[in-house]
């Protein structure tokens, strides 16, 4: 195991198993929003989490605002940290964001997974003809106008809105610090990347 990239990406290796699982966090978040899935396969798994790098406890001074500029950096990372653990064969978990990021990684490296689990993908976050990303143009712009102006505030607000469970607050108080625990520049970088991205060439 490459120490520099346990490091960068801040690795963590659990259970018990030989079939790897690779959990891969989503915007905003980091390898500890898997807490309360990862002890379902703690037996019959080798579990590995990470950070995406300006994420969580990931490697801070390694964050390249060029490289970030689009997710195949990111998906560079995760294959350089299966490349890291000699794996082959990987089953990948993505949420939101780290959906596409595996898509691209197993695209350019097909031989690392066996089969990717993508929970709430999506190619592109904006409305084009027919095509339904869930957001306008007008509603891209907001936000990012909002991220540009008030980062914090607009993490207070959207938070509830993500999680949409009004019943458990403690849930969108924990996603609202895990967004603020971000270098805010770091975190309208990502933001820009996740949203105003479009992924749908790559999965033709």
């Amino acid at each position: 195991m490459s120490i520099a990239i346990t490091k960068r990406n801040n690795v963590k290796i659990l259970g018990k198993g030989t079939q790897a699982i690779v959990f891969a966090h989503g915007y905003g978040c980091d390898q500890k929003m898997w807490r309360l899935i990862t002890p379902a396969f703690e037996k019959d798994y080798r579990i590995i989490l990470f950070d995406h790098v300006g994420s969580g406890n990931s490697d801070q001074s390694a964050y390249d605002f060029e490289k970030y500029s689009s997710l195949k950096g990111y998906a560079e990372d995760l294959n350089e940290i299966l490349d890291s653990l000699d794996l082959q064969k990987a089953i990948f978990v993505g949420h939101s964001v780290s959906s596409m990021i595996g898509v691209l990684a197993a695209a350019d490296r097909p031989e690392l997974y066996e089969k990717l689990i993508l929970i709430g993908p999506s190619p592109c976050y904006i409305n084009d003809n027919e095509y339904f990303g869930g957001f306008s143009d007008e509603d891209i712009d907001e936000l990012i106008a909002t991220l540009e102006s008030n980062y914090l505030g607009w993490s207070s607000f959207i938070t509830p809105v993500i999680i949409g469970n009004p019943e458990l607050p403690e849930y969108s108080e924990e996603l609202k610090n895990s967004f603020c625990a971000m270098n805010p520049d770091i975190a309208k970088h990502f933001a820009k990347v996740t949203f105003l991205g479009d992924n749908r060439e790559d999965l033709s």
